[in-house]
């Protein structure tokens, strides 16, 4: 088994584009500041068709564009749009403890990286703070608008023919429109049906809407934190 120390080892990640693919970036009507990732994939020449656009969930990974440092984290462009809306603070948190790394202490603990943020509260109980709550509040937040210009896909292109098509196929009970709105995101979350996990303090990731009407139907959580369960 190699023995290293944890905290002297440089974790490192895959990074690079995909293969005969590029990732672009796409900007909403609503919020032109927003830029909502896609995957370009070239196609064979003699297919004669342009380059076919796909979702693209792979962060900034595949960005060659971005440099990842993995002591510096993700960039975190969420944080301005949590704090342009408000009602927030920033705080010192808690020390870790040795029940955060496996019970484990001294060179078995996970290594520290250096670059900490504070983490951000709601400022107290007068305004929203959730997507949840912000979407029953009748507020279309800037994750709403991202989620709905990454549903519309494709959509723009067949919006011609989306009713005609909507019509000859079987929607098993949704509800599905031809063409997805930031209010149609909201009114769908506000009434339980779909979900943006979208934590304040996961400041760098890309919003994406969960639900029966939209393109991701399941969420799995699959992980492999250092934490001991019985």
């Amino acid at each position: 088994m190699n023995v290293h120390d944890p905290k002297s080892v440089r974790p490192e990640v895959t990074t690079g584009p995909l293969p005969a693919s590029r990732k672009i970036y796409v900007s909403p009507a609503e919020a032109p500041d927003l830029r909502v990732p896609l995957r370009e994939i070239a196609l064979s020449p003699e297919s004669g068709e342009p380059p076919v656009r796909v979702y693209d969930p792979s962060g900034p990974y595949t960005d060659p564009d971005v440099a990842i440092d993995v002591d510096r984290g993700l960039p975190r462009h969420r944080q301005a749009w949590v704090l342009e809306r408000g009602g927030v603070e920033a705080y010192e948190g808690r020390t870790i403890k040795p029940e955060d790394n496996g019970s484990v202490s001294g060179r078995h603990a996970a290594r520290t990286f250096p670059t900490v943020h504070h983490p951000l509260r709601a400022a107290g109980r007068d305004k929203p703070l959730t997507q949840l709550e912000y979407a029953r509040a009748g507020i279309v937040t800037k994750e709403m608008i991202y989620a709905a210009h990454r549903e519309n896909l494709g959509r723009a292109a067949a919006l011609e023919r989306a009713q005609a098509a909507l019509a000859d196929g079987e929607s098993f009970g949704a509800s599905i429109p031809a063409h997805i709105t930031p209010e149609f995101v909201r009114d769908e979350i506000a009434k339980g049906r779909a979900i943006i996990p979208a934590n304040i303090n996961h400041a760098e990731l890309e919003p994406m809407i969960i639900g029966r009407n939209f393109l991701v139907k399941i969420n799995a959580n699959i992980g492999n934190s250092a934490v001991t369960s019985s």
